[in-house]
């Protein structure tokens, strides 16, 4: 590194390091933003230093749990800068990047907004896209304009970049289209697919002549094996396939990874088919890498969770266990997998950061309707608890079953004493939500800040 990267570098260290001590935040942020200030381009520099060069990996639902997935298939084989608090725009991945001074390798999750940038910057050696849906209206606008954005971004991949896809998803299948080098996954399993695709799905029609799609199989909103019956548009032959797959309710699942140089059986310990996408893409990705099949079972059968994605908290002989949801598709596989064994009690955040998106007329795409009649007890919470009580009022739920308390923490209390010791409260909160709800457990000794995460 040269003198002025060197000496930017340790200054935006330093800022970051008071950040942590004076308790204004982990320092996932600010560095970068300084050093963004002090030198655009130093980003650009960082990245060129890793040995082993960058992954990326953006999608709108699953990128956070795929990419802490990826850091544990990869990290026995090399030492990575990987931005495990989330901070997912150019001043998270700079944060990172400066503070991990003797990381090989760079993965990275990024903001689907943030790619087209953070590829011309970072020139990654491999990325992973892995879907796209309606999210967030107010800030990315509607799904083709993000579809535009990341078109932009492939194009300026370097030729020799992997390009990995997920191709039961219709856009961002295509994106590999031309690409020499691209890796396709997907899912392959009948058994699981829905009855029928959803109306809330976004992707519906053939991306070429408008026509749509007809389904063999939908798994996941619009993601599965499709076909045109116009011009004859498809699903590309998978690469890499999930088959065999069997879901556990909210405890676990088991399916086969089979990719062009062997098949392996995993056992996940986390729920739902969407969960069962997210492995495959970090399988992938990690497959892209250099893994072996033997790294790919060993580093998703010991993952656990990643932060507020599905975690199991015990508290007074009880346990929390948080769901993140945060737009239809997400919400309704979340609910989905609540379908095979529905909790007792249900509290539901409903915040409108602009880290949630501030437009909460997404609900309304929720389909709640299969649940609800089988709650007994049901807490809605946050700034919108209002808007979210209607919503299940409207889906079904009777009054008497229904409490509207805007206080997340009185919230989680009146939950836990509604739940029997031994059993499970589940909470599924917005983004924001989610932080606040595990403030409020850290504060209670049962969680750690998020910037006390372990490093890789």
């Amino acid at each position: 590194m040269g003198v002025r990267l060197e000496t930017e570098a340790l200054v935006a260290r330093g800022v970051g390091a008071l950040s942590r001590a004076a308790g204004r935040g982990g320092g996932t942020t600010l560095p970068g933003k300084l050093l963004w200030k002090l030198d655009p381009g130093a980003i650009d520099a960082l990245a060129r230093r890793l040995p082993q060069g960058v992954a990326l990996v953006s999608a709108t639902n699953g990128k956070t749990t795929t990419t802490a997935m990826a850091a544990r298939i990869l990290g026995s084989r090399a030492r990575l800068a990987w931005n495990q608090s989330g901070a997912n725009l150019l001043s998270g991945l700079a944060s990172e990047l400066v503070t991990a001074r003797h990381a090989e390798l760079g993965l990275f999750e990024v903001d689907e907004g943030a790619l087209p940038e953070a590829t011309a910057r970072l020139r990654p050696r491999v990325m992973a896209l892995s879907n796209l849906f309606r999210d967030q209206l107010d800030r990315y606008g509607e799904l083709e304009l993000v579809a535009e954005r990341w078109r932009a971004a492939v194009s300026v991949l370097p030729v020799e970049t992997t390009l990995v896809v997920n191709a039961d998803d219709p856009i961002v299948g295509s994106l590999a289209d031309d690409r020499v080098h691209a890796l396709r996954f997907g899912l392959d399993d009948p058994r699981q697919a829905r009855p029928a695709l959803q109306h809330a799905a976004d992707s519906k029609y053939c991306i070429r002549c408008g026509t749509p799609y007809e389904y063999e199989a939908a798994y996941v909103g619009h993601l599965g094996d499709y076909s045109c019956p116009a011009c004859g548009h498809a699903r590309s032959r998978l690469d890499v396939a999930a088959r065999d797959i069997e879901l556990r309710g909210l405890h676990a699942s088991r399916f086969r990874i089979e990719s062009p140089t062997g098949a392996v059986d995993v056992e996940l310990s986390l729920p739902g088919l969407y969960n069962v996408y997210n492995a495959t893409a970090a399988a992938s990705l990690s497959l892209a890498l250099g893994a072996t099949l033997d790294d790919v079972r060993g580093g998703l059968e010991a993952f656990s969770a990643a932060f507020g994605r599905f975690e199991r908290i015990p508290t007074g002989g009880r346990t929390v266990v948080v769901l993140l949801v945060k737009n239809p598709a997400g919400a309704n596989e979340v609910l989905r997998t609540l379908e095979t064994g529905v909790p007792p009690v249900l509290v539901l955040a409903l915040n409108d950061a602009i880290a949630d998106g501030q437009d909460v007329s997404w609900i309304w795409d929720v389909d709640f309707e299969p649940l609800l009649p089988h709650v007994a007890n049901v807490i809605v919470s946050g700034e919108r608890a209002a808007e979210l009580g209607l919503r299940l009022l409207y889906g079904g739920l009777s009054e008497e079953r229904l409490e509207v308390e805007p206080s997340l923490e009185r919230a989680l209390d009146h939950g836990l004493a509604l739940v029997e010791a031994g059993t499970d409260l589940v909470v599924l909160p917005t983004y924001t939500a989610m932080l606040a709800l595990r403030e409020i457990l850290a504060a209670r000794g049962l969680v750690r800040p998020y910037w006390e995460g372990e490093r890789p």
